[in-house]
């Protein structure tokens, strides 16, 4: 993997890890932040994950594999979109890493997703990104 091409975004929330972590794994709350996506999962290692939605104008079916679940700490997920084109191959799958940095009443949320095809979708990965963490933090901190 070409670590140049791993979109990376952060923020901090003013809440404490727990009530971060909660709005990472509640689909009601995913959807209110990360642009209307329906997101079903069991929420454990191993279990599917899906999100369904529009966007911009395009309806999508996403799809994924919880990889890493440390409550609290770190939620990473295989990531693939039909959208792209691309077929439903190993090699066309992103893997999305959240990692949690707690003290006291403030959260430091980092984000990367790694497997970018060039600097464009690299860049347009990061800015969707941070949009998200964005609102993550306005639905969080509200």
């Amino acid at each position: 993997m070409n670590d140049k091409l791993v979109a990376r975004t952060s923020t901090t929330i003013r809440a404490a890890t727990d009530d971060v972590w909660k709005a990472l794994t509640d689909p009601d709350a995913i959807e209110q932040y990360m642009f209307g996506a329906k997101v079903d999962s069991e929420w454990h290692e191993g279990s599917p994950i899906t999100w369904k939605g529009e966007y911009q104008g395009k309806k999508y079916e996403d799809k994924g594999k919880i990889l890493e679940m440390q409550r609290g700490k770190r939620l990473r997920y295989s990531h693939f979109s039909p959208v792209t084109g691309k077929p439903d191959r190993p090699e066309n799958y992103h893997t999305v890493t959240i990692d949690l940095e707690g003290s006291g009443e403030e959260t430091r949320v980092s984000l990367t997703q790694d497997n970018n095809p060039d600097e464009k979708a690299r860049q347009h990965s990061e800015k969707n990104w941070a949009t998200m963490l964005e609102g993550l933090k306005k639905y969080v901190e509200d």
